[in-house]
């Protein structure tokens, strides 16, 4: 299986950016069919921010992220990112990231079987 290891995660203004990382070890992405980011506020249900069709590129982004965070990945590191700029206090959360081995159209959370442990992102106002 595929060992997932975020990082990046951290305090910041709202306004200001961040760069989520997560990079593979034991297999490679190109392995996997979509590589995704998940995020659970404190309280909330963990919801669906971000995803990347590791083999040709196309992206798909929740609503509530589109325009602000940018998901991509570097094939020679074997790493995936999640750039996040103009954060607001309810980007508060910690951020997963996940695999799956094949695509499809949905991006919920129980399609994804391999995760990370995750990296909490505090944004003040």
């Amino acid at each position: 299986q595929v060992q997932l290891v975020e990082s990046g995660g951290g305090l910041v203004q709202a306004g200001g950016s961040l760069r989520l990382s997560c990079a593979a070890s034991g297999r490679t992405f190109s392995r996997y069919g979509m590589v995704g980011w998940f995020r659970q506020a404190p309280g909330q249900e963990r919801e669906f921010a971000a995803a990347i069709d590791w083999s040709g590129g196309s992206t798909y982004y929740a609503d509530s992220v589109k325009g602000r965070f940018t998901i991509s990945r570097d094939n020679a590191k074997n790493t995936v990112y999640l750039q996040m700029s103009s954060l607001k206090p309810e980007d508060t959360a910690v951020y997963y990231c996940a695999a799956r081995t094949y695509y499809s159209s949905s991006y919920s959370q129980d399609t994804f079987g391999s995760w990370g442990q995750g990296t909490q992102v505090n944004v003040s106002s």
